[in-house]
């Protein structure tokens, strides 16, 4: 799986750590350092886009509530506004935080349908945060890259996703 320090992780699902190293186990896409630098240093050797594909890296950018940033990797395209992401680090589960988690909803808040704002599912809330994040965009995975099946569940709750999102 790639993920230092989880020898014990028999899953990726079962990790617990940074959002960097899960992303990059995810999605097979090499890149190191902080989340806020991803975008910058994908440019020449991955393709980036504003358009969400399941097994593409989000890159959230550097701002007051992320200061490192945040990548994650999309598990599901639901519609135009809704996508789902498989990501670490964000909700704290039984106290702590670094846990992995799968299909999260992520709503689509741009003006321009461009992905460039979002507001993104908090487990401590139940619900999606009240927070706008930026996102710079989506770094899609080379021809011999493969994402972990994973990614996504067997039966990812679509309606959910959207009731979550438009209300």
């Amino acid at each position: 799986m790639g993920l230092a320090g989880t020898a014990q992780a028999s899953s990726l699902l079962d990790y617990v750590g940074q959002c960097v190293p899960f992303a990059r186990a995810a999605s097979g896409i090499q890149i190191y350092g902080d989340a806020w630098t991803w975008w910058d240093q994908a440019e020449g050797r991955y393709q980036r886009g504003y358009t969400p594909r399941p097994g593409a890296v989000i890159a959230f950018a550097k701002q007051a509530r992320l200061p490192l940033g945040h990548v994650a990797v999309v598990s599901r395209v639901v519609d135009n506004r809704v996508l789902m992401l498989t990501h670490a680090n964000w909700s704290r589960q039984n106290g702590e935080r670094g846990h992995a988690e799968q299909d999260v909803t992520v709503y689509d808040v741009s003006r321009d349908n461009d992905w460039s704002e979002v507001r993104v599912w908090y487990r401590d809330n139940d619900g999606l945060g009240s927070t706008i994040y930026r996102v710079n965009g989506f770094i899609y995975p080379g021809r011999q890259t493969k994402a972990v099946p994973e990614l996504t569940g067997k039966n990812p709750d679509y309606v959910g996703a959207l009731i979550d999102a438009y209300r």
